[in-house]
């Protein structure tokens, strides 16, 4: 049985407005553009029917889950969960981030850069870790919900909550990687989805998107970093449609990965590209090329490192072929990735290394203010957001890379900044808020 957690940050709030950290404090509420906020986040998710809600108790959260719900088909309660209350900061809370840096120099360093080493004192003068409270408060939200929906078999659960609270439900889903809590953004009434597969005693999870926010008339996060880079996968050809695995055989775009092209290039319209990069192959190529079709003048530079990965005598079978020839070997493929070399292939993890020194070099010719397109494949892609997010290239099936899906990554300047996922697999443009590509093979 698999679940569907779509994870909605609340609507703008009054604290939100005035540039106050909130934290666990009630007295922050939803502005009139929180409200409109929600009331449009509740119109996208009308065509989904929901199981099980759940919200935060907190006021700015339980608003936006009411606004949400007049929307939604069906009768279902609301769940006030103590486990979605924001990260509690104390004394922090009604402050601006400038009188925090000016009040606690040494604590606020640590809150940018290591949030989860950062130990606050509560009103009963009891030192505490805010952050580590929070991924264990997470850690059993997820325990809870797994073991009651999972045995009703619930399929669609939304969840209303804080940007904190959120992130660290995502990334105790992605098995918590080290910073993680500073590489991914959420925006106010954002949508975040999280497929989880429960296969004997463990749980799979897939990241179908993060912090999309097209339906609040935003086609694009606002750019928190110095530099951008939009990460695309090309569009779908006809062995995507089949299920065939292609790896570096040259299959051009079919119709639909044309069209698929056509409309990435008109969510982009607004984006004024300086730079841009492809994989060496056709179709990603082709894909650059539309998105980039009232931009003319503009050089694709292709790049070797980021052809997708060879299956060598799978290219060209469907994965009903395969498993006829090399059963184990597939199966292995699906569990293990990482231990899987194709015959007269590539191992993942050669492609990792290849794809994440090709990223290397592209964002050292970053500057600051650059908006790059650089267009390649699944398996590459996929390599090069568990990079970013410190996962591990063996966790390549915990991220979705629909054709034509976007993500996008802020950079800094400052070396000491981690890359942020300012969003992953936006594919609006080809549909509704659910991925609906192709799932064939890479």
């Amino acid at each position: 049985m698999n679940i569907r957690l779509i994870l909605v940050r609340h609507g703008l709030s009054s604290f939100n407005e005035k540039g106050l950290i909130q934290g666990r404090t009630d007295d922050s509420y939803l502005t009139r553009k929180g409200y409109e906020e929600a009331f449009k986040s509740g119109e996208a998710l009308s065509g989904i029917n929901f199981d099980k809600i759940y919200s935060s108790p907190l006021v700015r959260a339980s608003e936006t889950a009411k606004t949400i719900q007049k929307k939604l088909k069906g009768e279902n309660n609301i769940i006030y969960d103590k486990n979605l209350l924001e990260v509690d900061l104390s004394s922090w809370s009604g402050f601006t981030i400038n009188e925090i840096k000016n009040k606690y120099p040494d604590e606020f360093l640590i809150w940018k850069n290591n949030p989860e080493n950062l130990k606050l004192e509560s009103k009963d003068n009891l030192a505490y870790f805010p952050i580590q409270e929070l991924f264990c408060q997470a850690n059993q939200f997820i325990k809870n919900i797994l073991k009651i929906n999972l045995e009703k078999n619930v399929a669609n659960i939304l969840v209303i909550g804080h940007n904190a609270i959120l992130r660290c439900l995502i990334l105790s889903l992605i098995g918590k990687p080290i910073r993680g809590f500073r590489k991914i953004k959420l925006d106010n009434a954002s949508f975040s989805i999280l497929n989880i597969l429960k296969e004997g005693d463990e749980y799979k999870t897939q990241v179908e998107c993060l912090n999309q926010t097209s339906h609040l008339n935003k086609k694009i996060p606002d750019q928190i970093g110095d530099s951008r880079i939009f990460l695309v996968r090309h569009g779908e050809t006809n062995w995507n449609k089949e299920g065939r695995f292609q790896g570096q055989i040259n299959i051009p775009l079919n119709k639909n990965g044309r069209n698929q092209a056509k409309k990435a290039s008109e969510y982009l319209s607004e984006v004024k590209f300086n730079k841009a990069f492809s994989s060496s192959m056709d179709r990603p190529y082709e894909t650059a090329k539309i998105i980039l079709q009232n931009n003319t003048d503009l050089e694709i530079t292709k790049i070797e490192k980021l052809v997708e990965i060879s299956h060598g005598l799978w290219e060209g079978k469907l994965e009903s072929e395969i498993k006829e020839q090399w059963p184990e070997l597939l199966k292995k493929w699906h569990e293990k990735p990482e231990d899987v070399i194709m015959p007269e292939g590539e191992c993942i993890e050669e492609v990792s290394k290849r794809s994440i020194k090709a990223w290397g070099e592209i964002c050292l010719a970053q500057k600051n203010k650059d908006l790059t397109l650089l267009v390649a494949h699944d398996a590459v892609n996929k390599t090069l957001i568990c990079n970013i997010l410190g996962i591990d290239f063996s966790k390549i099936w915990m991220i979705k890379q629909g054709n034509g899906g976007i993500t996008i990554i802020d950079l800094f300047d400052d070396p000491q900044k981690d890359h942020v996922v300012s969003a992953l697999n936006i594919t609006t443009h080809l549909g509704g808020i659910l991925d609906s590509t192709a799932s064939g093979a890479l």
